[in-house]
């Protein structure tokens, strides 16, 4: 069971930067892919950005040019920086690590407990 443990939100102003970490408990290298994640009050949770275990990197349009995932493996942390930030951002922040084996797909799926980021106006 991989532990992933959060950190690095807060209150923030319209236009300001912030960077999330994911720290996790075992090697980030076991995992085919990790990213970020974020629900909004009342809405469904919504992917942020992903990066596999090679480095390819995926976006939500909505924070294209803004924010940017890393990975360091040797830290087994991943992280999030986020750019020019929008009261639209305001969610709370989820990590994700998943490990697929080929032929049976995802078999090992983890969350981390969410950080929250507010922007205001």
């Amino acid at each position: 069971q991989v532990q992933l443990v959060e950190s690095g939100g807060g209150l923030v102003r319209a236009g300001e930067s912030l960077t999330l970490s994911c720290a996790a408990s075992e090697n980030i290298n076991k995992l085919n892919q990790m990213g970020w994640y974020r629900q909004a009050p009342g809405e469904q949770r919504e992917m942020v950005a992903t990066i596999t275990f090679s480095g390819d990197k995926n976006f939500a349009d909505s924070v294209k040019g803004r924010f940017d995932i890393s990975r360091d493996s040797v830290q087994n942390t991943i992280f999030l920086e986020m750019h020019n930030l929008k009261p639209e951002d305001t969610a709370v922040y989820f990590c994700r690590g998943k490990r697929s084996v080929r032929g049976m797909g995802v078999v090992s799926d983890y969350w981390g407990q969410g950080t929250q980021v507010t922007v205001s106006t």
